[in-house]
């Protein structure tokens, strides 16, 4: 069989966001054939690759006619068309992530059944499918507040979250299917990042902790080492290597943890893609989420994933606002900074939150690495011309 080294295989990746950007740059340093699709033509990728195709991910026959002359198809994205990608495997086309995991992990409520049929930890929780049964739940007494309600399907980055402090508070809630969990008093989130490849080797990146907006509830910061001990740690990347295992797994999953005020440990939620709480391993391991997805899918062995020194990733968003063409504040004070890497990832336009870069920085010590965190948030503003 050819390698991916050669130019008459290729790999099709559905969504063309940062994460397809930040996979088409490391699959263009070993002159691998790619190609994207994304709804949007001013898709970050669409800057990166050479065959950009603009059309719709969730839509069978574009998502077949995309997939037909690829020889693996993976995502960054799980709100894709899993039909299409359960047909083009019949026909031979590797898909990785396989198509049943995307299926799965696109809806919290099948997650939860998942972890609760297999005996992984998760936080105690309720399934609705209306905003009746919610109703109908409070009206019988057995809701006990505070809550949290999730989105069964579409959330992300804080959105499709909210929390309950009492009755009063289901009047704001859609009318969609969800989950309801109980409050946890938390200590901490972390994530574990797995690769996997077709022969089963595994390998773990380093264990990050995560910092969340107090209001947006999305993640402001990601750093390691983490602070929480080290058999918690390894409880955490235990469990993590047991899902990967028992999905069977080829590609990358990424696993997001709660960590409890008493150190119980329980899987969030989890993700079979690159994801955000990985991108400090471009600069702080040998081999990044983003060379071991290739290496994953692709049928290569698996790099090394150690921690070369202590990093702290600071999400870069559009500041509250400002809505409109995009301008940076303050980018030529980071890059004056030491051992500190400034990602940008095209998008033209900003909104309150919205995700248009990253800055990597490592240090000595994680209490160097935080304290240039804190000065580098300072430093830079996302606002619009």
């Amino acid at each position: 069989m050819d390698s991916f080294f050669s130019s008459n295989r290729k790999i099709g990746i559905l969504g063309g966001g940062q994460l397809g950007k930040m996979l088409a740059l490391k699959a263009a340093q070993w002159d691998f054939s790619l190609k994207v699709l994304d709804p949007s033509a001013d898709a970050p990728a669409a800057h990166v690759v050479k065959e950009f195709c603009p059309g719709d991910f969730r839509d069978f026959d574009t998502v077949m006619d995309f997939g037909k002359d690829c020889s693996v198809i993976t995502i960054e994205i799980e709100d894709v068309n899993t039909d299409a990608l359960l047909q083009l495997a019949s026909k031979g086309i590797k898909v990785y992530p396989q198509p049943g995991l995307v299926e799965l992990f696109k809806n919290k409520q099948e997650q939860k059944k998942f972890y609760q049929k297999n005996q992984f930890p998760t936080a105690p929780f309720t399934i609705c499918e209306r905003i009746s049964d919610v109703m109908a739940l409070n009206d019988s007494g057995k809701l006990s507040f505070p809550l949290v309600w999730k989105a069964a399907i579409g959330g992300y980055d804080g959105r499709g979250v909210i929390k309950l402090s009492s009755s009063g508070d289901l009047s704001k809630l859609p009318d969609i299917p969800c989950i309801l969990e109980s409050h946890i008093e938390l200590k901490t989130e972390v994530a574990v990042i797995v690769h996997r490849n077709e022969i089963g080797e595994l390998v773990c990146q380093p264990l990050v902790e995560m910092s969340f907006h107090p209001e947006a509830h999305f993640v402001e910061m990601v750093f390691t080492p983490s602070h929480i001990d080290f058999g918690l740690q390894l409880k955490c990347i235990n469990i993590a290597t047991e899902l990967a295992e028992k999905l069977s797994l080829v590609g990358t999953l990424a696993i997001e943890f709660f960590i409890t005020a008493s150190d119980e440990v329980y899987i969030n939620e989890a993700a079979p893609r690159v994801h955000n709480s990985g991108h400090l391993t471009i600069e702080a391991t040998p081999s990044s989420q983003f060379e071991q997805h290739l290496r994953a899918i692709a049928g290569l062995p698996l790099g090394a994933s150690h921690l070369i020194s202590p990093a702290c990733m600071i999400n870069l968003t559009g500041a509250p606002g400002y809505i409109g063409p995009v301008k940076y504040e303050g980018a030529d004070e980071v890059l004056s900074i030491p051992n500190t890497w400034l990602h940008l990832y095209g998008k033209s336009v900003t909104r309150p939150h919205r995700k248009m870069g990253h800055i990597t920085t490592i240090d000595k010590t994680l209490e160097l690495v935080l304290e240039k965190a804190v000065e580098i948030k300072k430093m830079i503003k996302v606002i619009s011309q």
